[in-house]
């Protein structure tokens, strides 16, 4: 039996790609490898946000390709295949720099790897790269999801129609498209039935949602996570990420009727200025922003929130990074992902006057981290002493011990039997780090 290993850089929709890709993999006999060492297929599922994800990329494949001599001095014969989002933005850099590469699939032609396999099997000699956007949706040729334990990720929209002038994802994963009511609900039915106690709804503008229902009918996101609560079994729903401009009023009267809605959501908002929101082409303002979040707080006082941050943005001044700083204090996130602006190629930012230096943006982003980390620490340490419901997804790094998530997206450890594992149960917060909290089982 072949093995293959994985690797995966990015967001949660290439963790969900991947672990689709999995699924192909074994449906064609394959077993997953416990190292790169010991894989007949080596596939990296990549990213194209950040500069570094790519440069990273390229000195894995260089790391791969010399185990790939090894093995072959050995009589052992190494595939190599990169997907996602890199190989639809940079598909000839990747022929230039990486040669040695089998094959090449965008994010929406994954599906097609059987057929790429067998192509490689006959010895065609040279790099397979597909980078088309097909008219049909990858869905629709997809095996079916297996769980992935007690939470799994289901993919409800792919693609984005709002052309952030940073953003390379419209240019990769293409215009926004959505599953059919149906096919979600089917999907997600199934995934409980093999054991699913959470799910959590991907999408790349997971609330410009607006798949067709068994009539045809264009419905809503908060239409589908209303028919989601109504599944036996599902215990807890999220999604990520949203726009948020695209949040409803009735989206937010999901926050206070559906009691499996976890009370976290994350709505990036990535600058405080108005100015520099208007550059990046976001549709909204950072007035509009707080009052949506006013608005979700008021359906349900115990929401928290995180956000996205970009620092250094071309034309960015003092004024506008002071006024990013200002919402921080206005929201108090409990978590938040900030970044450097860095360039990406094609992308009309990249172009922009201006360009801010990266001795400015690197101490614009030490002074935002150190005022986010500082409320993500105080939130953690505020739900100590607190008994909450932690649903255990893995093993600790001690023995006895497993890990796991808080409804709000919190890390925590805790003295746990493995038959524990996948299963939500009652712990009592005993302690809180910037990144972690840990407590006790709650025994009945």
């Amino acid at each position: 039996m072949k093995k293959y290993y994985i690797k995966t850089f990015g967001c949660q929709m290439n963790v969900y790609d991947s672990h689709r890709v999995a699924v192909i993999l074994e449906n064609m006999g394959m077993s997953e490898a416990s190292s790169i060492r010991q894989a007949d297929l080596v596939i990296f599922n990549t990213c194209h946000i950040r500069e570094k994800a790519t440069e990273k990329l390229f000195s894995d494949l260089g790391r791969v390709n010399l185990i790939k001599q090894e093995r072959a001095a050995e009589g052992k014969n190494t595939v190599i295949g990169v997907l996602g989002c890199v190989v639809q933005a940079e598909d000839e850099q990747i022929a230039k720099r990486a040669d040695f590469v089998d094959f090449a699939l965008g994010p929406l032609t994954y599906y097609r790897l059987p057929e790429i396999l067998q192509k490689i099997a006959r010895k065609s000699g040279q790099t397979i790269i597909d980078t088309d956007f097909p008219a049909i949706s990858k869905f629709d040729f997809l095996p079916e999801n297996k769980s992935a334990g007690g939470c799994s990720f289901l993919a409800i929209q792919e693609g984005c129609n709002n052309f952030c002038t940073y953003c390379v994802v419209p240019y990769t994963r293409g215009v926004e498209t959505s599953r059919p009511v149906e096919q979600v609900i089917e999907e997600a039915k199934k995934l409980v039935d093999g054991g699913t106690v959470e799910i959590n709804l991907l999408g790349q503008n997971v609330n410009s949602y607006h798949g067709e229902d068994k009539n045809g009918k264009e419905q809503s996101l908060a239409y589908l996570l209303r028919k989601l609560n109504e599944i036996n079994g599902l215990k807890r729903i999220r999604y990520t990420t949203s726009y948020p401009a695209d949040v409803t009023d009735d989206l937010i009267e999901c926050h206070r009727d559906i009691k499996k809605l976890m009370p976290y959501l994350h709505l990036p908002i990535q600058s405080g200025s108005d100015a520099i929101l208007k550059a990046m082409n976001r549709r909204h303002t950072s007035g509009e922003y707080l009052e949506i979040i006013d608005k979700l707080k008021s359906a349900n006082p115990y929401l928290g929130f995180s956000s996205d941050f970009i620092v250094g943005f071309p034309g960015e001044s003092d004024a506008d990074f002071e006024k990013t700083l200002e919402v921080v204090d206005k929201v108090k996130f409990i978590q938040a992902f900030s970044f450097k602006y860095s360039k990406r190629p094609g992308t009309p930012a990249a172009v922009m006057p201006n360009q801010v230096e990266e001795k400015i943006k690197k101490e614009r982003l030490q002074i935002l981290q150190d005022k986010l980390f500082d409320y993500q620490l105080k939130f953690n340490q505020s739900s100590v002493g607190k008994t909450m419901e932690v649903l255990f997804e893995g093993k600790g790094r001690h023995p006895g011990q497993l890990t796991g998530r808080t409804p709000y997206m919190q890390n925590i450890y805790a003295d746990a039997d493995k038959d524990l594992l996948n299963k939500i149960v009652s712990v009592k917060i005993g302690e809180a780090t910037m990144n972690s909290l840990s407590g006790k089982i709650v025994r009945e």
